[in-house]
C-alpha cells in the first residue's frame, strides 16, 4: 500500500540544522538541471578531490561525460512516448568533487522538499535577521531518486543520508561489496556489479598466469579495502600467497608512494594486484618510475582502459593487465557530445570549464579557474572549435549512467500505470506520496529491459547489476605508442589466452611471481615458519615417493617409485635362472653325480648276492647310496624358483639327505667299533650288529632329523619373501622365508652325526686291513669336517649373493 512519509521526530533537530545551511539565500551552488514534474538527482565527480572543503582539477571524462550522459538520457526519455508519456522527467545534477564529506553536503539539496514539509519555517531566519523565503518563482524540488555517486566511499555516505528520507539511489560506478548489504543500504542499487565479482576475476587471472605469490596495493577507502580483502580471501583459498600488502592512505604524498614501491621491490613477488582509485594509481606508477623497478601489474576497473592517466608513464604501465566492466561505446552519445559547445549547452555549468581545459584556451565570457598553468598566457577560444577524437574519448561508465536513468524511468512508468492509471497524463498525488521503500522493492528492483547499447539491464535481489568484465592488456604497438588490447572476458568464469599478453619490454613469456621456485620431481616443500608462503625443497630418499607436496612415504619392501616419483611399482624379483652359469655348473655336477650314483646302485643290484656286496653291508650301502642320490637331486630343488612347496622341500630335503648319509656311516663305524671293542674284552658277540638291526638303528638316526624338521616346519611355516641386499633397496631377491641362522640350526643334528662318526673313524683307524672300510670312512669324515668348517664362513660371507649361497647349499 502506498503511503506518505514523515521523518521521525528524532531527525527534527538534524533537519533544522541542515535546513539552515541550505537556505542561505546569498549563496548559490552550481548545478546542471532540466525542469520536470518528476525530478531525478545526480551526483558525479565533476572535479577531483582537493582538501576537505574544496574541489580540485576537473574530471574531463568521469565528471563531465557522466553529467552529460544523464542529461542525454533524460532528453531521450522525454522524447520517447512509450516511457512516462506526457510526464516531463527532470534532472538536478550536483558535483561531489570525489569527496564523501563534500558530496554529503551537496546531497542535502535533494531532501529540501522533505525538510520543508517537516520543519516549521517560522523558527528559521537568515543571517541578516530576515525570514527565509523561496527564491524568485522557485519552490523546493522533490527528488524522486538519485543517480550516483561514482566512488564507493561517496556512495556509502550518500546512501546513509538518503535512506533516512526513503529516497532510492542507483549508482552507475560504485562497486564496493559493502553496498550489497540490504540491512544497511536498503535503498541502494547499481547498474554495475559489486567488487566481489571483480575480485574473483582478478584471482582467476592470477591463477591462469600460474602466479603463486603476489603483492597487493589498495586504496584506504571502501572501494580498495573491501575489494582487496575479498581478493586476498579468495586467493588464499586457492593457495595463492600474499607477499607485501600495502595501503595508500588518504591524501598520500610522494614519499608515501615511494615507501610503498620500496616495499613492493623488496618482496619476492613480481606480480602486483592493484585495487586503487585512479587518483592513487598515478602516484604508485610515478613512484615505480622514480625507483626504476619492473613489476607486473594486474589492476581493477579503477585503472580500466584510462589513457590520459598514464601520460608520461607508459613504459612503467606497459604489460599491465586491467579489468574493465564490459560496455559498449554508444555512437549516438558521441554525436551528442561532439555537437555541444559552450554556446548551446548553458544547462551544464561546468561545460565551459571543460571546454577551456580541453582546448587550453580562454572563453571571453567565462572566468578561467582550473587551468593547470595559471601563469601561462592562453589564447581566446575560437568559435570554430569542436570536440573530436583527439580531445574526447567516451568514458566507460556512460552506458551505466544512461542505464540508471532508464531504470528509474521504467520503474516510475510502471508505478504511474498502476497508481495513477494508464490514461493519466500527469503525476498524481498518490504517485508523488508513494513510499520510497515499497517503490524500491516492488518496482525498481523488478525492472528488466534492453538498453540503448543492446545489453540486458536488470538487478538481483541485492540490487546489483550483472557481473560482466573484459580483460585488457596495455601494449606497445610501435612508434612508442600504446593501446589497450582486449585479451579475454569474464562472466561466471575467465576466458583468456595468456599467449595474447605482451609484457613489459615486449616479452611474450609470462613472468614468474613466486616466493620459492616449484620443487622438482622427487622433492617436497619444507615450509619456513617465518613465512608460510616460502619454502625450501628437500629430496625424498631413493625408495620414497611424493605423497603430497609436504610428505615423502616409503614405497615398502619390494617396491620402487616411478620416475615421476608420485607412485610406486613392484620391482622385478630376482631368483636363480636355469640359463645362468651359477645354475648350469651345479646342474651338470649333479647330473653327473646322479648318473654315477645310479650306476653304482645298478652294479650293487646286479651283484647283490656276491660276497663282496654282502661283506660291505649291503643294506646300509643301499641306504648310503640313496642318501647320496637324494643330495644330488636336492640340487634341482635348491635352484628352482622359490615357492611355498619348494621352500618346504628344500628345508626337508637338505637335512634329510645328510641324515641318511651320516646316519648310515655312523651306524657302520659304530658297528665296527663295537665289534673290535667287544672282541678285545671277550669272545661274546656284541648285540645289534645284524643287517636288520643296523637298518633300524640308521632309521632311528634319520627319524630324529625327520621329526625335528617337521616340528621346524610347523613352528616356522614355509613361505617366500622378497629380500633386498643391504643398502640396495632397488634389488629384490625372491627367497624362502627362513633366516640363515635357522637354516644352520637345522643342520646341527647332521653336524652331531658327522662329529660322532669322525670320532668312531678315529677309534677304528688301526683295525686289520680286511676291515679297511673304516679307514675310507675316516678319510671321508676328515674331509667332510674341513668342508663343513669352511661352509659356515662362506655361507654367511656371501649373504648378498643368492647364486653363490644356493650353490653353497
Amino acid at each position: 500500500m502506498a503511503r506518505s512519509w514523515t521523518p521521525p521526530s528524532s531527525l527534527t533537530t538534524l533537519a533544522a540544522a541542515v535546513w539552515l545551511s541550505l537556505l542561505e539565500l546569498c549563496t548559490a551552488q552550481l548545478a546542471a538541471s532540466i525542469p520536470g514534474s518528476l525530478v531525478l538527482g545526480g551526483l558525479f565527480p565533476v572535479h577531483q578531490k582537493g582538501d576537505r572543503t574544496s574541489c580540485g582539477h576537473l574530471n574531463k571524462a568521469r565528471g563531465i561525460q557522466r553529467v552529460e550522459a544523464m542529461l542525454y538520457a533524460v532528453d531521450r526519455i522525454n522524447a520517447d512516448p512509450r516511457i512516462l508519456p506526457n510526464i516531463q522527467l527532470g534532472a538536478l545534477v550536483l558535483d561531489t568533487c570525489s569527496l564523501d564529506t563534500y558530496a554529503l553536503n551537496q546531497s542535502l539539496e535533494f531532501i529540501r522538499a522533505a525538510l520543508i514539509n517537516t520543519v516549521d519555517a517560522s523558527a528559521l531566519e537568515c543571517a541578516d535577521g530576515s525570514e527565509p523565503r523561496e527564491r524568485d518563482g522557485a519552490r523546493p524540488v522533490t527528488v524522486a531518486g538519485v543517480v550516483g555517486a561514482s566512488i564507493t566511499s561517496v556512495s556509502i555516505q550518500v546512501a546513509n543520508l538518503l535512506r533516512l528520507f526513503r529516497i532510492p539511489q542507483i549508482s552507475p560506478a560504485s562497486t564496493g561489496e559493502m553496498l550489497s548489504d540490504k540491512t544497511r543500504f536498503e535503498f541502494f542499487a547499481r547498474t554495475v556489479p559489486p567488487d566481489n565479482f571483480q575480485a574473483l576475476a582478478l584471482v582467476d587471472i592470477v591463477q591462469q598466469l600460474n602466479w603463486t605469490y603476489v603483492s597487493t596495493v589498495a586504496s584506504e577507502d571502501q572501494y580498495g579495502e573491501a575489494g582487496i580483502d575479498r581478493f586476498q580471501r579468495e586467493a588464499r583459498a586457492r593457495n595463492i600467497c600474499i607477499g607485501a600488502s600495502e595501503k595508500v592512505p588518504h591524501k598520500a604524498n610522494a614519499s608515501a608512494f615511494d615507501a610503498i614501491v620500496r616495499n613492493l621491490e623488496r618482496n619476492a613477488a613480481r606480480g602486483v594486484v592493484l585495487f586503487i582509485v585512479s587518483d592513487d594509481l598515478r602516484g604508485v606508477l610515478l613512484a615505480a618510475k622514480r625507483a626504476n623497478v619492473s613489476l607486473s601489474w594486474v589492476a581493477s576497473d579503477a585503472w580500466g582502459r584510462q589513457a590520459k592517466l598514464l601520460e608520461g608513464l607508459e613504459d612503467v604501465a606497459e604489460g599491465a593487465i586491467t579489468v574493465e566492466l564490459e560496455y559498449v561505446e554508444m555512437e549516438e552519445f558521441d554525436e551528442h557530445m561532439m555537437s555541444l559547445t559552450p554556446h548551446n549547452n548553458s544547462r551544464n555549468p561546468w561545460f565551459s570549464e571543460f571546454w577551456e581545459e580541453s582546448f587550453q584556451c580562454i572563453l571571453s565570457n567565462y572566468t578561467q579557474q582550473y587551468v593547470q598553468n595559471k601563469t601561462q598566457q592562453l589564447p581566446l577560444c575560437s568559435d570554430g572549435l569542436r570536440l573530436d577524437r583527439h580531445v574526447y574519448t567516451q568514458d566507460s561508465k556512460v552506458q551505466f549512467v544512461i542505464d540508471a536513468v532508464y531504470a528509474f524511468a521504467h520503474a516510475y512508468h510502471n508505478l504511474h500505470t498502476n497508481v495513477c492509471g494508464p490514461q493519466s497524463r500527469h503525476v498524481c498525488p498518490a504517485m508523488r506520496s508513494y513510499d520510497g521503500f515499497e517503490f524500491y522493492w516492488n518496482y525498481l528492483l523488478n525492472v528488466s529491459f534492453i538498453d540503448l547499447a543492446g545489453s540486458e539491464v536488470k538487478f538481483d535481489e541485492r540490487g546489483d547489476g550483472l557481473g560482466r568484465y573484459i580483460i585488457m592488456n596495455y601494449q606497445m604497438i610501435g612508434n612508442n605508442s600504446y593501446e589497450y588490447k582486449v585479451i579475454g572476458k569474464w562472466f561466471n568464469g575467465l576466458r583468456m589466452d595468456p599467449d595474447d599478453i605482451v609484457w613489459n619490454g615486449a616479452r611474450r613469456e609470462v613472468p614468474q611471481s613466486v616466493c620459492s621456485q616449484p620443487c622438482s620431481i622427487g622433492q617436497i616443500k619444507i615450509v619456513q615458519q617465518s613465512d608460510p608462503c616460502c619454502w625450501i625443497c628437500a629430496h625424498c630418499k631413493d625408495w620414497e615417493f611424493v605423497y603430497d607436496e609436504f610428505t615423502c612415504i616409503d614405497c615398502g619392501e619390494g617396491r620402487w617409485p616411478h620416475p615421476h616419483k608420485t607412485s610406486c611399482f613392484d620391482l622385478p624379483q630376482m631368483y636363480m635362472r636355469w640359463n645362468t652359469v651359477f645354475a648350469l655348473v651345479p646342474v651338470a655336477i649333479s647330473c653327473t653325480g646322479v648318473v654315477l650314483t645310479m650306476g653304482v646302485i645298478a652294479v650293487f643290484m646286479c651283484h647283490n648276492d656276491t660276497p663282496v656286496v654282502k661283506a660291505s653291508g649291503r643294506e646300509l650301502s643301499y641306504m648310503l647310496l640313496c642318501g647320496i642320490l637324494c643330495c644330488y637331486l636336492i640340487t634341482f630343488v635348491l635352484l628352482a624358483k622359490p615357492s611355498t612347496f619348494v621352500c618346504a622341500l628344500q628345508r626337508f630335503g637338505v637335512s634329510f639327505g645328510f641324515s641318511i648319509i651320516y646316519g648310515a656311516l655312523l651306524t657302520k663305524t659304530n658297528r665296527i667299533s663295537r665289534i673290535f671293542d667287544s672282541a678285545s674284552r671277550s669272545a661274546k658277540r656284541p648285540g645289534f650288529i645284524s643287517p636288520r638291526s643296523q637298518v633300524m638303528i640308521t632309521l632311528l638316526f634319520i627319524s630324529v632329523q625327520v621329526v625335528a624338521t617337521v616340528v621346524w616346519l610347523i613352528v616356522e611355516p614355509p613361505g617366500i619373501r622378497p629380500s633386498s641386499p643391504d643398502g640396495k633397496r632397488d634389488i629384490v631377491i625372491l627367497k624362502c622365508k627362513i633366516e640363515d641362522s635357522s637354516f644352520l640350526v637345522s643342520l646341527v643334528y647332521n653336524m652331531f652325526l658327522i662329529t660322532t662318526c669322525t670320532v668312531y673313524a678315529i677309534k677304528t683307524r688301526k683295525i686289520p686291513e680286511n676291515f679297511n672300510e673304516s679307514k675310507f670312512i675316516g678319510f671321508t669324515m676328515y674331509t667332510t669336517c674341513i668342508i663343513w668348517l669352511a661352509f659356515i664362513p662362506i655361507y654367511f660371507g656371501t649373504g648378498n649373493s643368492f647364486e653363490v649361497k644356493n650353490n653353497n647349499k
